[in-house]
């Protein structure tokens, strides 16, 4: 794919993130020649939030921002949440979409009434309807998110983008997922598309990832050795030659 063709990578942050936790992951593409940018979800950064919010309106609301860039072609590069938002759309813009990365995320969530569902929500909110902060909700969830939790570094920076998440985002956010379900979608999925899983990710496991890349014609899945469910975070460095590996065989 030479240069002056190239569609643009929108990479798509998850729950606990925002655009500026892919700078770096932007800037490496760049340089690579590749037209790339990080894209705040809505409620997240300086971007408004949605009503209702939902996956799908926030893939529609991407779209928009997509036709006000004048981006015709994109590769949306989503992780975990971000994945689930890139499935969407691809579900509303097939035509738009040249390939996909679905990093460290799944084709479904389950449905809203589910008992694990309820649970999710409850033990990912309560912590804020306690009277916790952002910071607290991170000192929490973080470290079991990562592959080392003992990596000072890592941690440090993973948390410090959540704490920034407004608390009413991420509440919103939390109860979306639960009402995420593109499975019927996967056997039609017609571009390049890489399933990318890590080691010791227990919110989405690799056989999550494995899975789902063997019901996509043409499915590509890789696996990050030794990292997490944040991978771009821990490791951006091996975050980037496996997404860099994948556009290398468009």
């Amino acid at each position: 794919m030479s240069t002056q063709t190239r569609p643009t990578l929108i990479f798509l942050h998850g729950i606990g993130g925002t655009a500026s936790g892919f700078s770096a992951h932007v800037g490496h593409f760049k340089a690579l020649g590749w037209p790339a940018l990080a894209w705040n979800q809505p409620g997240y950064g300086d971007n408004p939030s949605i009503e209702p919010y939902t996956l799908a309106h926030a893939a529609r609301q991407l779209l928009a921002t997509l036709d006000q860039l004048g981006i015709e072609r994109c590769i949306p590069i989503g992780h975990s949440m971000g994945g689930m938002v890139a499935q969407e759309l691809y579900a509303l813009a097939p035509e738009r979409i040249a390939a996909l990365v679905l990093a460290h995320t799944s084709p479904a969530f389950g449905s809203p009434g589910g008992d694990f569902q309820k649970r999710f929500v409850a033990e990912r909110t309560r912590p804020l309807d306690e009277g916790m902060s952002m910071a607290d909700v991170a000192a929490r969830v973080v470290p079991g998110m990562l592959g080392n939790p003992a990596d000072e570094q890592s941690l440090q920076a993973a948390s410090t983008l959540m704490a920034s998440v407004p608390p009413q985002t991420y509440c919103n956010a939390v109860s979306a997922l639960v009402g995420f379900d593109q499975r019927a979608q996967l056997a039609s999925i017609s571009v390049p598309t890489l399933c990318l899983a890590a080691e010791h990710d227990r919110t989405a496991p690799p056989a999550v990832l494995e899975k789902m890349a063997n019901k996509i014609p043409g499915g590509q899945y890789s696996c990050l050795a030794g990292l997490g469910h944040l991978a771009p975070i821990e490791d951006p460095t091996a975050y980037c030659k496996a997404v860099e590996q994948f556009l290398a065989s468009l």
